[in-house]
């Protein structure tokens, strides 16, 4: 028996937007419930984790924070394949999949900058400060308000594609700043623990919930995007459908005014 899901033509098909929903229709549900059963355990290992030594109980806040920062990076990655997609690829499907996850990567980064100034009060005595990580992340936030609202000001889909892809690639330079601003510029943020190239510095005690608690955001995000493109097809098809009964009475009203 072959695999029919590793086969060009099950990939290329997903481009047809019945075809998508019908995936989306028996992933969403299962995707929902392992993100719940995740996020269940994480926060049970998180808070039978042992307090840091330094931070004490307040470092219990970084089980969230850490996956909604990862989540603000990881979200705009999926939109810049998008745009490549729509740009390079004319995938019918691209600039739905981007314009569905931008609202879901902005609520991840508020979430991030929440937390963050959360976390940042008691250790630095501030709400805020302008680092070069925060500073990078907040820029982050404005492009995705910016992109949000691109891909609503104009009415032509196909010219609002192209914009917000255009723009969203632009802004995919944020990404690597954000990433290694803690090394190019003395920040307060400590510099990366868990992704280095000699192996996480974070003790296995924290490390795991953490872990988890990232891998159930990240299911989490799976599912909403995949609810979020469905929602958005059927947006079309509804918006289609009107233009289509507007015309079609346009051109009856007109038949009947028309002298004979």
């Amino acid at each position: 028996m072959t695999d029919t899901t590793s086969s060009p033509g099950f990939w290329s098909g997903l481009a047809n937007p019945t075809r998508f929903i019908a995936l989306a229709d028996r992933l969403i549900a299962p995707l929902a419930g392992l993100s719940a059963v995740l996020l269940a355990v994480g926060l049970w290992m998180a808070f039978s984790a042992p307090e840091d030594f330094q931070q004490g109980i307040t470092v219990r806040i970084m089980y969230i924070h850490v996956p909604f920062a990862w989540l603000s990076m990881f979200c705009y990655g999926v939109m810049t394949i998008a745009a490549l997609g729509t740009l390079v690829w004319r995938h019918p499907l691209a600039d739905v999949a981007l314009k569905a996850a931008a609202p879901i990567g902005a609520t991840f980064t508020a979430l991030a900058l929440a937390t963050g100034s959360i976390w940042g009060k008691p250790m630095w005595g501030t709400w805020w400060v302008w680092d070069a990580r925060l500073t990078s992340v907040f820029v982050l936030f404005l492009i995705y308000l910016g992109i949000i609202a691109l891909t609503r000001a104009l009415d032509d889909p196909s010219r609002s594609a192209r914009a917000a892809a255009v723009v969203t690639l632009v802004g995919a330079i944020n990404l690597p700043i954000i990433k290694f601003s803690v090394d190019w510029w003395n920040t307060l943020h400590q510099p990366a623990s868990v992704f280095r190239l000699d192996g996480p510095t974070i003790h296995s005690s924290l490390l795991w919930p953490l872990a988890v608690m990232a891998l159930g955001f990240t299911v989490m995000f799976l599912a909403l995007h995949l609810a979020a493109i469905r929602t958005e097809i059927f947006r079309r098809r509804v918006a289609a459908m009107q233009r289509i009964a507007a015309r079609r009475a346009e051109r009856q009203s007109g038949g009947e005014t028309r002298p004979r």
